[in-house]
């Protein structure tokens, strides 16, 4: 039976993987209750900075997780057989408003990946369009190389 190999990335692996990978699950969490979503973001790798644009409806469970600017974790990952890598980044979650924008920051909120297409329940009018910035705390990756059993 093969071992399968585990090994840490380093900070130049962790800015090239998070730059072409454009989804994640973020964590968020208050008064104990866990909450999850998938997500798309933009990355700037010389800044090491997540841009987040969040959509919730007035009454949704997302925009109550997202009030107060909440810790959160972002959780990156692929599986390419032999290959699996994630990277975890820690942080609090910042709203940025739109008045502070800059041509930068616009051009990383567009790296975000969008549906082709949306279905939403709601009317569009009650829908919240939310912009984040994460500028983590840590980030950590690992990369785990799968090994055939032996014969």
């Amino acid at each position: 039976m093969g071992l399968d190999v585990q090994t840490a990335m380093d900070a130049a692996a962790v800015d090239e993987f998070l730059a072409r990978r454009e989804t994640g699950v973020l964590a968020l969490a208050r008064d104990d209750v866990p909450y999850s979503i998938p997500i798309s973001y933009g990355y700037d790798r010389d800044e090491r900075t997540f841009y987040l644009r969040l959509v919730s409806t007035p009454d949704s469970e997302k925009r109550a997780f997202l009030a107060d600017a909440p810790p959160c974790r972002l959780v990156v990952y692929e599986e390419d057989e032999p290959v699996y890598r994630s990277v975890v980044a820690r942080g609090d979650l910042e709203s940025m408003a739109p008045s502070d924008l800059n041509p930068e920051h616009i051009a990383q909120y567009g790296n975000a990946q969008r549906p082709l297409f949306e279905v939403w329940t709601e009317e569009t009018a009650d829908l919240d369009i939310e912009l984040f910035v994460l500028d983590p705390e840590e980030i950590g990756g690992r990369r785990i190389d799968r090994q055939a059993p032996e014969t």
